[in-house]
């Protein structure tokens, strides 16, 4: 399989939990709370894994329906479940909720979006 989308995946999981590890004083000074991100990370990683294969194969279909149905299924999923994480955080922490964490975790979902939207482009270009 020449698509290398995991090796990306593990490689930001990585460089994001080092960074984590690296700032985690001063996320704890700044009200960051660290175990939420660590997961956070985690769980992103594995839901970009999961709507990656969603997407692919919506890529590599023929059928146009399905590639809507898998493009869009795999991008709703992954924003409702990262929706639902962030709801459970809030609600769980409600007078200790850190908006700095949400906002890291936006930015966890950003970076996993863009490292999955670039090896579909590259499937794409390849497909063409």
């Amino acid at each position: 399989m020449s698509d290398r989308f995991y090796f990306r995946v593990i490689g930001v999981f990585i460089i994001l939990n080092g960074a984590l590890l690296l700032l985690k004083a001063w996320l704890l000074d700044n009200g960051a709370h660290h175990n939420v991100l660590l997961f956070g990370n985690l769980a992103l990683a594995t839901i970009s894994g999961i709507t990656y294969n969603m997407s692919r194969k919506g890529v590599q279909s023929d059928n146009n329906s399905i590639f809507m149905l898998r493009v869009y299924g795999s991008m709703i999923s992954r924003m409702m479940l990262c929706l639902a994480g962030i709801t459970i955080y809030a609600v769980a922490n409600r007078a200790n909720t850190s908006r700095i964490t949400i906002f890291i975790l936006m930015f966890f979902y950003i970076v996993y979006a863009v490292c999955e939207n670039i090896s579909l482009q590259k499937i794409t270009r390849k497909k063409n």
